[in-house]
């Protein structure tokens, strides 16, 4: 007969992880809308250009953030084999 493997959930990784997340997310956005704002306002393109770098920023701050979750994980699983 097959083993099954039974899993144990790393409360400690989970509460890490999410802590980091909130952290670096909250540097990444930040930046991410500071820049949009900055560039129209340097360039003086008008406020329309400006929510439009935000948003296009604001989406390179996204995926950033998807990369390091997924990277974090691979450091702290949250899922451990028992």
């Amino acid at each position: 007969m097959a083993e099954t493997a039974h899993t144990r959930f790393n409360l400690r990784n989970f509460i890490t992880l999410v802590c980091v997340t909130i952290l670096v997310g909250t540097e990444v956005f930040g930046v991410a809308f500071a820049a949009g704002w900055a560039l129209a306002g340097l360039f003086e393109l008008g406020t329309t250009v400006e929510y439009i770098f935000m948003a296009a920023f604001g989406l390179v701050g996204l995926w950033l953030m998807k990369s390091f979750v997924h990277k974090a994980l691979q450091v702290e699983p949250i899922n451990e084999r028992v």
